[in-house]
């Protein structure tokens, strides 16, 4: 959130991807809005429309559901392409333009998506370009098993979204976005990123290689971590931890690569090997 960007939870299901965007949404005083996405679901429905009042004899915009500070965009996938694509604008320019008009969105402005990668029936699956709007895509995967005991002990007597109480509001997360970006990336640092995004591009086992908004995203993201780790300054372990999660999703194998069993998340691995770390200081 701090470094502006928006994330795509894909996991199976009851594996707490939806509680994850409810529990982020309740540890901040802002407005919150949930979209279930389903097949009849229209743009209108996300973006708002104008409805002609007869008092007034004049049309006025009803804001649709992403007119909030964090928006969760539920089962994203079992949307049709054409309300997919209302996002697009929204997510990129934080506006949306209707019937000529532009409205500008809330500051912060976060869009936390989930969909089921097993399940593909009645499914759309996101194009690419809606795909590179999202900063990083994660799986949370499944608990441990004393993990999974405690949340057996937690949901057997309330709701663990009770629990939680706003640390900051939309204020305290705009400060925090101005204060994201005066974190200090060395020009070796800005370097090793570009250098990660062309080894993509030139590896033999990709189609599609990281575009440079990949790079632009990884930056903001390891300026984010910095900053959560209470440091100024960007290292590349930050890079190195988030360059999976922030390409991954942005990148293409080829259909060899695929048969061969060969992953994104493999082959990602080995160009971070690949790549020589530089060994930098704060300056």
């Amino acid at each position: 959130m701090v470094a502006e960007g928006h994330l795509l939870i894909e996991d199976v299901p009851g594996v707490g991807k939806t509680m994850l965007a409810k529990a982020i949404s309740r540890s901040i005083d802002c407005s919150f809005h949930r979209i279930q996405f389903t097949p009849d679901l229209l743009p209108t429905d996300v973006t708002g429309v104008n409805v002609f009042n007869q008092e007034r004899r004049d049309f006025e915009f009803k804001p649709g559901a992403v007119f909030s500070n964090i928006v969760l965009a539920d089962e994203i996938n079992r949307g049709s392409p054409k309300t997919q694509s209302a996002l697009l604008e929204c997510m990129e320019e934080r506006q949306v333009t209707i019937d000529g008009v532009t409205h500008s969105l809330a500051t912060p402005f976060m869009v936390i998506a989930t969909q089921n990668p097993i399940e593909h029936e009645g499914t759309y699956p996101l194009p690419e370009a809606q795909l590179d709007r999202f900063m990083m895509r994660i799986s949370i995967g499944y608990p441990s098993t004393d993990d999974e005991v405690d949340v057996l002990e937690t949901h057997a007597t309330s709701s663990p979204l009770e629990g939680i109480a706003p640390v900051t509001d939309a204020v305290g997360v705009t400060e925090m976005m101005s204060i994201t970006k005066e974190v200090h990336a060395a020009p070796s640092v800005k370097s090793y990123i570009v250098s990660l995004s062309e080894a993509t591009r030139a590896n033999q086992d990709l189609y599609l290689g990281a575009s440079p908004r990949a790079s632009i995203m990884l930056l903001k993201a390891s300026r984010a971590m910095a900053l959560a780790s209470g440091r100024d300054f960007v290292t590349p372990e930050d890079v190195k931890a988030l360059a999976i999660p922030v390409m991954a999703h942005r990148v293409i194998p080829t259909s060899d690569a695929s048969m061969n069993g060969r992953t994104v998340e493999h082959i990602l691995e080995q160009v971070l090997w690949e790549v020589p770390v530089p060994v930098t200081d704060k300056s």
